[in-house]
């Protein structure tokens, strides 16, 4: 009962109640204001609008008053805010899932239970967020998988409302990493639980070549988020795909810097443009934090920042500048009116002898060169710097573990580290909930340089952070209607847009006697598929299994099934591209008196580099491998977790007998294709989408036009020669037919494409 009356209270006040306990108010003209009933805000009412009275002191502050510019309301919050309160704004959250696991680095307890045992909703804070909301004054909440868009929508609110009434009123500003790919597959790439508009991802958005259809997405993908309760996105990656063994190569666009910056400018424009408002921020924009500046593409041999043993990225071409261009040609200069990337995020890489300053070599996000002199300096970005996660943490006890990665500043102690941080001119710290090494680097600074120098720099820091806040509406409404929300995210339309994209990203290699497309209803075999046991980011074992790799009922819609090949017109196989378990680092072989350094092969059959590099340009690790000089791995072998998907099409091409062989290839980064091109009569590529957007380019309902975003390579001997940090230098791979799978390359049913895209994007 109490419940309608406060309802109908609301109705006679022109008050709208959307959610138990959140109302929202209207200005005539001005921006719709939402508040929690239970928070203490009031709502003050100034010259006929209405403001919220978010540090309810019973009048209208500078920072509360929605018709002033962002940076005077900024600038008055954080003027108003305790160090507490800035070091806090200055975290970034851990990562979060709804509801929370038992164990993992996810896991959260409710009243001191775990969530099965303890009757929480779904929805409710853990007991974790809690502290870090209310003791460290953290507003930047990482969000990771969901149970579902409406339990996303609900948790945002709870949030929201928890601290609407807690010090100055701040906000909380959610973020995801990327969660719309058709396929989900690693930390920096989590699905939003239940349904969302699935679209290419990476070097399969690459393989458009098409910055419209980017922007597109860019603009579909920021009003899920919205609804979800999501206002800053954590990409894109624009890191340029140089180094074909990369393990992140699958993210970026492409090795292009101009190709890639014109993705990652239709990206950035489309989440960060409510359209229609003249500068282009509103409450339907999405703040994107572009990565990894200053382009982690060039990592030595292949091996990645998230360990130890890919601490550097090198560059033997002296081509650090062509990294730098997808961000100062790209996402500082939109076509929009936001004009740039909202936050930027270093890599965890040493960008090895590149700080022709001060001639340090520590991790992107201590460079004071890097952030300060070229960032900051040079190029005038004076949005918010936030590190990788967990820069500032401890590191493993082995160069393949996983822990933190404080590359180059691994003898500091863990405030000394955040001190270091702040003078390379960061805002902000990823992955840390706790506000205490922020306000023991904070004393440092001020015995340093004085308590009012520090404090103008804590200040500028809130200011830049508490723009995003601003422009994005969160200070007015940071409310979701969930109701709303069940009707946004993964609506048709958006199903339909994602899925035509991700079709448009897939690449016809070959197709030998123009053998596709199959519109006649003929029998098909398709070989099972091996999966080999794993283990996966975190160490997680997963077993091994056997099973068809596209779903075989929806195979029957088009053609015949069997599992006789002698009884098949013919073969349609799936594999994936090859891949290196280890990643370049090997425990045993550490321990078997090696410098536990291996090569990360592209092909399929056992590889040994007899070409590598006879001394390694960057080594050093002075706290796990002090006695590793060198990090060559010459002359040492290694072989694919996958070379079973080898034997697959080998022996499906010896059962068919001559009749035709269609290959598909599902890739995370370039292959060597001579290992069994000559038993394909056709090759389709994709860079991880779904496999019935294959099957529908097999059928014919769709043609394809994907080109590629890489190179190639034509064998291991080229990867090994390539320099890590120049894209185009590989010899490539070419066909039966005469085609060279190089950059830009792709065809159609009339054969090779040559389009705007080729004409426009060359090497």
């Amino acid at each position: 009962m109490k419940r309608t009356v406060l309802n109908v209270a609301a109705l006679f006040l022109g008050v709208t109640v959307f959610s138990q306990n959140i109302q929202t108010v209207t200005n005539s003209k001005g921006p719709v204001l939402g508040y929690s009933s239970e928070s203490g805000v009031k709502i003050l009412t100034v010259g006929g609008n209405k403001f919220k009275d978010l540090n309810r002191n019973g009048k209208l502050d500078k920072y509360e008053d929605w018709r002033l510019p962002v940076d005077e309301r900024a600038k008055d919050l954080a003027s108003k805010m305790s160090i507490e309160q800035i070091a806090g704004l200055m975290l970034y959250s851990g990562h979060q899932s709804v509801p929370a696991p038992a164990d993992g680095f996810r896991a959260g307890k409710y009243n001191g239970m775990l969530y099965k045992e303890s009757g929480a909703k779904a929805s409710d804070l853990t007991d974790q967020q809690k502290k870090f909301l209310k003791d460290d004054n953290l507003r930047h909440v990482l969000v990771t998988t969901v149970e579902s868009p409406a339990i996303a929508a609900q948790w945002s609110n709870n949030i929201q409302a928890y601290i609407e009434g807690l010090g100055l009123g701040i906000p909380a500003n959610n973020s995801t990493d990327p969660r719309h790919s058709a396929t989900v597959t690693a930390e920096f790439n989590e699905g939003a639980g239940g349904q969302i508009s699935l679209w290419p991802d990476g070097l399969a958005m690459g393989a458009t070549f098409d910055p419209e259809l980017v922007r597109k997405f860019g603009n579909i993908a920021a009003q899920e988020y919205r609804a979800l309760g999501i206002s800053t996105a954590l990409s894109p990656q624009i890191d340029l795909g140089t180094e074909p063994r990369w393990y992140r190569i699958a993210y970026v666009f492409s090795e292009s810097p101009e190709l890639t910056a014109d993705l990652g400018r239709g990206y950035i424009d489309g989440f960060q443009t409510t359209i229609g408002n003249k500068n282009g921020w509103g409450n339907k924009s999405v703040n994107a934090m572009v990565k990894h500046w200053p382009g982690g593409g060039p990592e030595e041999g292949g091996r990645d920042g998230h360990w130890a043993m890919g601490k550097f990225a090198v560059y033997p071409g002296n081509n650090f500048q062509n990294h730098v261009k997808p961000f100062t040609e790209g996402a500082f200069k939109l076509a929009g009116g936001t004009k740039e990337a909202s936050a930027v995020m270093p890599y965890y890489t040493i960008s090895f002898n590149q700080d022709t300053k001060n001639g340090e070599n520590v991790g992107n996000g201590y460079s004071k060169y890097l952030i300060t002199d070229l960032l900051r300096g040079k190029y005038k970005y004076d949005g918010v710097v936030c590190t990788d996660w967990l820069i500032t943490a401890d590191e493993p006890k082995t160069p393949g573990g996983f822990a933190g990665k404080p590359w180059g500043a691994e003898k500091l102690s863990i405030a000394e580290r955040h001190y270091k941080v702040l003078e390379a001119g960061v805002d902000q710290f990823g992955g840390n909930n706790d506000k205490g090494p922020v306000l023991e680097a904070y004393q440092m600074g001020v015995k340093e340089h004085g308590e009012k120098a520090y404090r103008a720099k804590f200040e500028q820091s809130a200011v830049r952070l508490l723009r995003n806040f601003f422009r994005t509406g969160l200070f007015e409404n940071p409310y979701v209607n969930v109701e709303e929300t069940k009707k946004i995210v993964g609506n048709p339309e958006f199903m339909k847009a994602g899925y035509e994209a991700q079709v448009k990203s897939i690449v016809m290699l070959k197709n030998k006697a123009n053998i596709l497309p199959i519109k006649e209803r003929k029998t098909v075999y398709i070989p099972k598929r091996y999966s080999p046991a794993t283990f996966n980011w975190w160490g997680i074992y997963t077993a091994p299994s056997l099973d068809f790799p596209v779903d075989i009922e929806k195979i029957k819609k088009h053609f015949d099934v069997t599992e006789d090949p002698t009884k098949a017109d013919f073969a349609l196989v799936f594999v994936k591209s090859p891949h290196s378990e280890e990643g370049g680092y090997s425990d045993i072989d550490a321990a078997e008196g090696g410098n536990g350094y291996l090569p990360i092969s592209l092909q399929y059959q056992t590889y040994t580099a007899t070409e590598a590099r006879e001394k390694s340009i960057a080594a050093g690790d002075p706290v796990v491998a002090p006695n590793v000089h060198d990090r060559t791995f010459k002359n040492k072998t290694s072989t694919v977790t996958n070379f079973t998907d080898l034997l697959t099409i080998e022996n499906t091409y010896k059962a068919m007998n001559g009749k035709p062989v269609i290959v598909s290839v599902t890739a995370s980064k370039p292959m060597i294709f001579n290992e069994f091109e000559g038993h394909a009569d056709a090759i389709l590529m994709n860079f991880n989408v779904s496999n019935q957007a294959v099957v529908d380019i097999v059928t014919g309902k769709y043609e394809p036009s994907g080109l590629l975003p890489l190179q190639m390579p034509a064998n291991m001997a080229t990867v090994e020669k390539q320099k890590e940090d120049v894209p185009y230098d590989m010899e490539t791979h070419k066909d039966s037919e005469g085609h060279n799978y190089d950059f830009g390359y792709g065809m159609n049913w009339s054969g090779v494409i040559k389009d705007a895209r080729t004409e426009k994007y060359k090497k």
